[in-house]
């Protein structure tokens, strides 16, 4: 395994040397530059509406609904949900072989 990993190393080598000097390499300093862009910052009128829902039909409301009015799913009971997950572990497949110490 040691070999084998050596003879892989050895072999890689070239190629990461090869990629290093394609690179042109100068000890002139090349400092990051964060790219501009004024438009964003400029004040602009604001775009037209677009429908992303398709239909042009508009529909509004004012006030909250209370929460209580709102549909809510049926919650299940910690008896019930034990019960699927017992079934579920049940039909599982169980391990061919178990070592004990």
């Amino acid at each position: 395994m040691k070999t084998s990993f050596l003879i892989l190393c050895l072999l890689l080598t070239p190629a990461a040397f090869g990629q290093y000097v394609g690179v042109s390499v100068s000890s002139e300093p090349h400092p990051y530059q964060a790219p501009s862009h004024p438009q964003h910052a400029s004040v602009q009128a604001m775009a037209a509406e677009q429908y992303v829902l398709g239909g042009t039909a508009y529909t509004s409301a004012q006030g909250e609904r209370p929460t209580w009015e709102l549909p809510q799913a049926p919650v299940p009971s910690l008896g019930e949900i034990a019960r699927i997950l017992r079934k579920e572990h049940a039909k599982l497949k169980k391990a061919r072989v178990v070592y004990e110490n």
